[in-house]
């Protein structure tokens, strides 16, 4: 069974632009100057800046009346109003399951808030299942994150299931880190950077997430085609003509610019 374990923030979903919006609405509501909104941007740092950091500076920096829980509340119901998931995003989906691709959500944050994003934008309907780390206590890059993910699209894991899976995210500490742990191959989103950690690296690289899952989709074909190429050249004594090696998906490098 082939399986797909997708990131949900800045992967499946663009958080880094529902953000933007939410904190242009909060500046434009309290009168403030629109030129704070990259400071604001620079500050949540994607996301990987705690919630509680974020809000108690621009509580402090805008003066603002409300208190931190009241700020929190309105930052969630801001930015789960603005998230959508894209079209080509759904399509990609849609196309990965046609394919018979077994789709999970591994995402690291709260429950509550990641659960909401997920059926508000439609997503529980696309995938088979999902894990967020504060239910499942444990969070990526450990590889148990993963396992369970597997296990709740029924996976066996005694079965060699990594074989078959592929991780897609946008973060290399967590996403692609947490993948090479497990020993599952792996997607990176680039999003305009260049790769910057050296001890591990992502079996390929993408622009975006529809680009990620063609890619996954292709080397599945190719692996396919090469499988029955080879069964076909197979002589009755059960080894191959050939004494090359077949050249396995992650030797077919990704540029990592």
């Amino acid at each position: 069974m082939p399986l797909l374990l997708l990131d949900l923030d800045n992967t499946l979903l663009p958080r880094d632009a529902a953000f933007r919006a939410w904190a242009a609405g909060l500046l434009s509501e309290y009168g403030l100057p629109s030129g704070e909104l990259d400071w604001l941007c620079r500050l949540d740092g994607g996301g990987y800046v705690p919630r509680g950091t974020v809000l108690s500076a621009a509580r402090r920096r805008y003066g603002l009346e409300l208190s931190m829980d009241g700020l929190l509340a309105h930052y969630r119901r801001g930015i789960n109003s603005h998230i959508r998931c894209p079209s080509s995003h759904v399509q990609a989906l849609r196309a990965a399951r046609t394919a018979g691709w077994t789709i999970a959500i591994v995402s690291n944050g709260g429950t509550g808030p990641q659960l909401e994003k997920i059926r508000r934008t439609g997503l529980s309907s696309l995938v088979d299942a999902w894990v967020v780390s504060e239910e499942a206590r444990c969070a990526k890059p450990d590889p148990l994150i993963f396992e369970i993910a597997a296990q709740r699209c029924g996976v066996s894991l005694a079965d060699d299931w990594a074989a078959e899976a592929w991780v897609i995210g946008d973060h290399g500490p967590n996403d692609i880190a947490g993948a090479d742990l497990a020993g599952i191959r792996s997607v990176w989103l680039r999003h305009g950077r260049r790769w910057s950690e050296p001890d591990y690296r992502p079996t390929l690289c993408a622009p975006s997430l529809p680009e990620a899952i063609a890619l996954v989709l292709a080397d599945q074909e190719l692996s396919g085609q090469e499988l029955r190429g080879l069964a076909a050249a197979m002589p009755a004594n059960g080894f191959p003509h050939s004494d090359s090696p077949r050249q396995g998906s992650n030797e077919r490098a990704a540029v990592l610019g």
